[in-house]
């Protein structure tokens, strides 16, 4: 009997890592998609030692359609049914509309967009046929409170909300989960520079453990949202 399968992007590190981690440890194959095939190998080696799991990796950059297409059909060439996608690739850029940098919009709607939609629409179609799954997005306190110096990246995540609105209503026929993960200020790379105290940053495990949570619904049951923030709030 295979274990259940899990798709992950941005699972190299971070909350990817995190998520990843969790559903490793209750049993679950992965396949992680990053760009850092390095980090990516370091990531297969230690989950499979530690949880006795097996760890496919592929590295592609989800801002390329092309890219994208090819991680798809990695994915489907391993023939297991996916039980969970969690589109986790994502990235921040600073900026305000009136100034930003020639170039933000596209970036920012490539990678924290665009490679959700694609993937998604490229590997749900398995999931309709078997009439099972949860598809989380990894959205962001930026998706309903948009700030200065977010530019861009608000827009982005806004536009992600929306997405996984419109793929929940879709999917309510079909037996699909569709979940929105919004998380503040977490303690990753994004957050590097900011030389703020541990404790007014999230742990990237904590965000993972909500993941699981909605994960482990009854079958009647859906977490549409779940807003995560820093115990003494937004920063």
């Amino acid at each position: 009997m295979k274990n259940k399968f899990a798709v992950i992007t941005g699972g190299s590190q971070g909350i990817g890592l995190a998520v990843a981690e969790i559903f490793a440890k209750n049993g679950f194959d992965l396949c992680l998609i990053s760009r850092n095939f390095e980090k990516l190998s370091k990531v297969k080696k230690e989950l499979e030692a530690t949880y006795k799991v097996i760890v496919y990796v592929f590295s592609a950059d989800l801002t390329n359609k092309n890219e994208i297409e090819n991680s798809i059909n990695f994915i489907k060439n391993i023939n297991q049914s996916i039980d969970v996608l969690v589109n986790n690739a994502g990235n921040y850029v600073s900026g305000q509309v009136h100034n930003e940098v020639d170039g933000n919009i596209e970036k920012m709607i490539e990678t924290n967009l665009y490679s959700a939609y694609y993937l998604t629409q490229g590997l749900i179609k398995g999931m309709i046929e078997q009439k099972f799954g949860h598809i989380f997005t990894m959205c962001s306190v930026a998706s309903i409170i948009p700030y200065i110096n977010g530019g861009s990246y608000c827009i982005s995540k806004y536009a992600l909300l929306g997405f996984t609105k419109v793929l929940r209503e879709e999917m309510k026929e079909f037996g699909i989960k569709v979940t929105a993960i919004l998380p503040g200020a977490t303690n990753t790379a994004s957050w590097d520079s900011a030389n703020l105290p541990s404790d007014r940053l999230m742990k990237p495990e904590d965000v993972a453990e909500g993941v699981w949570a909605a994960f482990n619904m009854s079958k009647n049951s859906v977490v549409e949202e779940l807003l995560i923030r820093p115990q003494l709030g937004d920063i």
